[in-house]
């Protein structure tokens, strides 16, 4: 094959190569492992979270892109500022979160998105929705379907009646399911306040979280994070409603058989750990133990969240002393951030045609402001664009050189006529 054909060929397969294989508008990153429990939390130990029959299991929550408050938050392992001393031992969690009440940053982690079963600590999410809509004088009456929950129960009467108040000290110190179920059914009925409380957390930036029952009972679909579980408490104590029940040590409620009885808070930290402001356990055999709290001292306030804890080598409740004292003993700075509401997606602009604008401008996403990719890419164009010029001067030097070669041939000819 003549030399020019063989570069015109050799050009015309850079030019392909470039264009084909030049790099999209956003660099392409090795993608991790993931994490083992990314999407959905672990296989259930019982049949409590098998769907009824004709019904199908709910599809996993979809996983953001970026992980919600921030790079760092997507790790699966432990996760602290450069030069921190090491969290304390006996921590059993298999997901734990510290984080500033305020500021909201984030102290120190382990798998904070990892995805696990709340246990009754959903009735947080449940308590700020009722602190939110509902007066806490309002009068409720208990019905026959709230007594007959699955306990723990604090033990309303069919026909009963109790304040919001009453009910909300019912269900954050003694974690009543009954009273679960009664608020849920002031909220519209069980469904409706199942959305309201998913709205709720979606509001907030909880994407790990969904609730499938009031009360934090197992059941098909359910999911939150450590992550998610502080930043719903850090919004419930914007309540004052939910904010002075949570830190109430003992509570009077109305008895099934006249007169009152004593409620007493389960969390044992509001006796024992300086500064607490309240705090809320949960446990089922699936969840095992989970715990969200928080203390103050020195003006700083923190919350930790714990989920699928062991109450072994000391109770849950210990365990999170642990790491409020280890808090408090770290400085301000974090790993990342609790953040103050769901991130909005960015509106999509149509860009009009600039007539003062170069033509060969590159065109930007609206929403990140990064090139937008094309068929050539935007680091690739350039290479594009020189194998296009080599392209191009290639077919110049080959019409030159057949147009020379024509020539020669007529003045041969020419030639040999004349000798002729």
């Amino acid at each position: 094959m003549p030399f020019t054909k063989r570069l015109i060929v050799a050009l015309v397969l850079a030019t392909a190569t470039a264009a084909f294989a030049a790099p999209t508008g956003t660099a392409q990153q090795a993608v991790s492992a993931q994490c083992a429990n990314r999407e959905t939390p672990p296989p259930p130990v019982d049949t409590s979270e098998q769907p009824a029959p004709g019904q199908k299991a709910p599809t996993p929550l979809e996983v953001p892109e970026k992980p919600i408050g921030g790079d760092r938050l997507g790790e699966c392992g432990l996760i602290l500022p450069p030069n921190s001393a090491q969290p304390p031992s006996g921590i059993t969690a298999a997901s734990w979160l510290l984080a500033d009440m305020d500021s909201g940053a984030v102290i120190a982690a382990y798998d904070p998105h990892g995805r696990q079963r709340p246990a009754s600590i959903i009735k947080v999410l449940l308590a700020m929705v009722v602190a939110k809509e509902l007066r806490g004088d309002l009068v409720v009456t208990a019905s026959a379907e709230d007594t007959q929950q699955e306990c723990t129960c604090v033990g309303l009467k069919d026909g009963g009646q109790y304040t919001v108040r009453q009910l909300l000290h019912g269900l954050l110190l003694t974690s009543g399911n009954d009273v679960a179920h009664t608020l849920a059914r002031q909220l519209g009925g069980v469904p409706n306040a199942l959305r309201k409380m998913n709205a709720m957390a979606k509001e907030l930036g909880a994407l790990d979280t969904r609730a499938v029952t009031p009360s934090g009972l197992d059941a098909p679909g359910t999911s939150t994070s450590a992550y998610d579980v502080a930043l719903i408490f850090r919004g419930a104590m914007k309540y004052d409603e939910f904010a002075q029940a949570i830190k109430l040590q003992q509570a009077q409620f109305p008895g099934r058989n006249g007169g009152t009885i004593m409620l007493t808070n389960d969390n044992r930290l509001l006796a024992n750990y300086q500064g607490a402001l309240g705090g809320k356990t949960g446990f089922t055999d699936d969840s095992q133990h989970t715990y969200v709290g928080a203390a103050e001292r020195n003006g700083r306030r923190l919350v930790v969240a714990m989920l699928r804890g062991q109450q072994q080598p000391t109770h849950i409740t210990n365990q999170a002393a642990k790491l409020l004292d280890y808090g408090f003993n770290m400085g301000p700075g974090g790993v990342g951030k609790l953040v103050d509401g769901a991130p909005q997606p960015k509106p999509k602009v149509v860009p009009t045609q600039d007539s003062n604008a170069p033509d060969d401008a590159a065109a930007t996403d609206p929403g990140t402001g990064r090139p937008t990719p094309t068929a050539f890419g935007t680091v690739g164009l350039p290479i594009t664009a020189a194998a296009g010029i080599g392209l191009l001067a290639a077919v110049f030097l080959y019409i030159r050189n057949k147009r020379a070669k024509a020539a020669r041939a007529r003045r041969q000819a020419a030639q040999a006529a004349q000798g002729v």
